[in-house]
């Protein structure tokens, strides 16, 4: 993949109708898998070194964001999403990579403003079931 732009990384919530909405105004994202595993190390293991099970171990995806809420209705949907303890289809656009698509709960949703500017808010979301990536 080639450099690309920061601000070319979406983050979109399924909106209920079938369609995705960008999350309004982040300004920083990031998206992270990660994968237990499974240590099958026994007596007979070569020279000791530890082994592994193909396959294995629990899979997970974690986004988190900061930005600003370009309106109150891209602001009222995440608030819905997170009162409520919604599992709610997300995606991750990665320009000339591809799209990451599953299910995610809101775990944190931090709001926060200095006295001479804007309304922020950081995002924290964690998978909660299969997730999938479809090339572009």
């Amino acid at each position: 993949m080639a450099a690309q732009k920061g601000k070319d990384l979406l983050l979109k919530l399924a909106d209920g109708a079938g369609g995705f909405v960008t999350v309004a105004g982040l300004r920083t994202r990031r998206f992270n898998l990660n994968a237990e595993t499974v240590d099958i190390t026994h007596a007979e293991s070569a020279g000791r070194w530890r082994e592994l099970l193909a396959g294995a171990g629990v899979r997970r995806a974690s986004i988190s964001g900061a930005g600003v809420f370009k309106d109150a209705a891209s602001d009222l949907m995440m608030r819905e999403v997170f009162f409520e303890g919604l599992i709610r289809s997300w995606q991750v656009f990665v320009p000339d990579f591809g799209i990451i698509e599953g299910p995610f709960q809101i775990v944190s949703l931090d709001y926060r403003a200095d006295h001479a500017g804007e309304v922020t808010f950081d995002l924290a979301l964690e998978s909660a079931g299969e997730i999938l990536f479809t090339a572009v």
